[in-house]
């Protein structure tokens, strides 16, 4: 009688140990899934005014603001430094004049497709100098010592060697942002952890294959890194070789424009070209860099909410 009661006790416990580890594993089930959720809301309108669009707004304010009372106090000539309504007139007689959008797009175009050339030349040179050694070895400081030379130093030899025309444009934006996009993919690599590219290999992704579904994806924050800096290469040398390499038959571009009003002592069109350069690069990082970025950090669970 006493052994049958020690059983059933036994047979008890055991059971209230399972039920209590299921309850635990299927707390730890639950709390993993909690943490993978993600929680979709529509963001309102009021909300999205006052955190992404006032911020910026009111920064504009003060700088408009500040500059304006430098003006009035006339720490300097008005010729070196016009007031905000001056540049706002030269804004308006080039959008009456119909040139405005030319001029940005003849810059705008010479940088994106110049990108585009570089982002093709770059990323399998990047993979190539990451994944070789012996090329990594011979090359990969030579990448680095061209991306911290200044792109202007290559205007002179490209003019000398490509003409007055676009081609010379391109040259030096190549020159300039392709060490930047296979430098950044060379460092996303070098960050990868072994364990993933040995279960690559263990799948059966090796070659090109693997890095097509290995090595990129897992890079691909440093590669994206690599992209934006390249861009800011791209549009820097192209500004560089507009401003020294003038003439007609490239056409009016920001940088020509910028040197047009240093010829012609116009501060207010100087003024307008430096804020229009500034605008494009802003608006490239807000419309295409900003939204990679996000979508990169929102798929590896990094993009916090605040």
């Amino acid at each position: 009688m006493a052994s049958t009661e020690t059983t059933t006790g036994a047979t008890a416990e055991t059971a209230t140990g399972a039920t209590a580890k299921t309850d635990d594993l299927a707390g730890l089930e639950a709390g993993l899934d909690a943490l993978d959720a993600v929680q979709l809301r529509r963001t309102p309108v009021r909300e999205v005014l006052v955190k992404k669009v006032l911020p910026p707004l009111v920064a504009v304010a003060l700088v408009l603001a500040v500059w304006q009372l430098l003006v009035w106090a006339k720490v300097t000539d008005e010729y070196k430094l016009p007031p905000p309504a001056a540049v706002w007139d030269s804004l308006s007689t080039m959008w009456l004049e119909g040139t405005l959008l030319d001029v940005l797009w003849t810059s705008v175009s010479r940088a994106l497709f110049g990108f585009l050339m570089a982002l093709a030349i770059g990323t399998p040179l990047g993979l190539l100098v990451a994944r070789v050694k012996f090329v990594r070895a011979a090359i990969g400081p030579i990448l680095s010592g061209l991306q911290s030379l200044p792109s202007v130093a290559w205007v002179a030899p490209a003019v000398l060697w490509l003409g007055l025309d676009d081609s010379m444009m391109y040259a030096v934006i190549l020159l300039g942002a392709v060490p930047s996009i296979a430098n950044g993919l060379v460092s996303g690599v070098d960050q990868i952890p072994p364990l993933f590219l040995r279960a690559g290999r263990t799948l059966g992704a090796t070659g090109l294959r693997g890095a097509w579904h290995v090595v990129m994806p897992a890079a691909l924050p440093g590669y994206l890194a690599g992209l934006k800096q390249g861009w800011a290469f791209s549009w820097r040398s192209l500004m560089a070789a507009e401003i020294i390499a003038s003439s007609p038959e490239l056409g009016l571009g920001l940088g020509q424009l910028l040197e047009n009003g240093r010829n012609n002592i116009d501060m207010p069109g100087i003024f307008l070209a430096i804020l229009l350069i500034l605008l494009v690069g802003i608006a490239i990082d807000l419309l295409i860099f900003s939204p990679l970025e996000r979508t990169v950090l929102r798929r590896r669970g990094l993009l916090v909410k605040s």
